[in-house]
């Protein structure tokens, strides 16, 4: 809380740089998106270290500003529409993401595969865009989904790029069975060496996953570009080239090829 001065000049107390209340609205706000879904408010005071008088009253006050939506037959809350109108804005300021979605969303017309954009989150690889064909229907993945390390393409990729540090703080937080069994150097450095990576599906084997990176001017993976298509497709091989000519055509848009 920011403290003002007396008449004098002297300042009744130290003064802060931040607003106290900002401060906590952002941490009730960071532990609904965390959340594994709607919580209660108890649970809420829990996670945010508050009592529940306090949680209540930051919470009514986040739903009016439309922040927090309240359900109304069990009084659980989840974020609200001014929460993901401001994360879609964030998502729109990252020119990456754009090109990429646009190379997808034109793949996604022409093969018989569904076609997608993923970010790099404290969590792994996060699905942001997602094109489903009209040629192809079946799909383990839908937009949001946060995709297992050492189970798909797409983490593999990850992996061949980003810093270890990032890699192994995403590692604590998905469970052993979900994120799989951690790739060998020779695995990634096969994936630098080809400039993406082609997977079969680990809930359905007749599907395969492939994945190419994007890097922006500083020539660093900005987000990795995926397919999820039928293995024994007839053009099941063209799809890893065009994809990785479209990632190619994708970094050197966003400065990075």
């Amino acid at each position: 809380m920011i403290r003002q001065s007396d008449k004098t000049g002297t300042k009744k107390g130290r003064r802060s740089t931040t607003i106290q209340s900002v401060s906590i609205a952002a941490r009730f706000l960071d532990i609904l998106a965390n959340a594994e879904g709607p919580l209660a408010l108890r649970e809420i005071a829990k996670r945010g270290q508050t009592g529940t008088s306090t949680a209540h009253r930051y919470m009514q006050s986040l739903v009016k500003e439309g922040f927090v939506a309240q359900d109304v037959a069990n009084g659980h809350y989840d974020l609200g529409p001014a929460a993901l109108s401001i994360g879609i804005g964030a998502l729109r300021r990252i020119e990456p993401v754009e090109v990429a979605a646009r190379h997808m969303k034109a793949l996604s017309l022409r093969l018989a595969a569904s076609c997608g954009v993923a970010i790099w989150t404290e969590r792994g690889p996060t699905i942001i865009r997602w094109y489903r064909s009209a040629h192809f229907v079946i799909s383990t993945v839908a937009l949001g989904d946060v995709l297992p390390l050492d189970k798909t393409a797409c983490g593999f990729v990850f992996q061949a790029y980003l810093p270890s540090e990032r890699i192994k703080a995403a590692r604590k937080l998905q469970p052993a069975r979900f994120r799989g069994t951690m790739p060998t150097n020779a695995t990634l450095d096969a994936v630098r060496e080809a400039g993406g990576a082609d997977l079969s599906e680990h809930l359905f084997s007749l599907l395969t996953g492939k994945a190419a990176p994007v890097f922006d001017a500083q020539k660093e993976i900005a987000c990795v570009m995926t397919t999820v298509s039928a293995i024994d497709a007839a053009n099941a091989q063209e799809h890893g080239k065009e994809l990785f000519a479209a990632a190619r055509a994708a970094s050197r848009e966003c400065g990075g090829g």
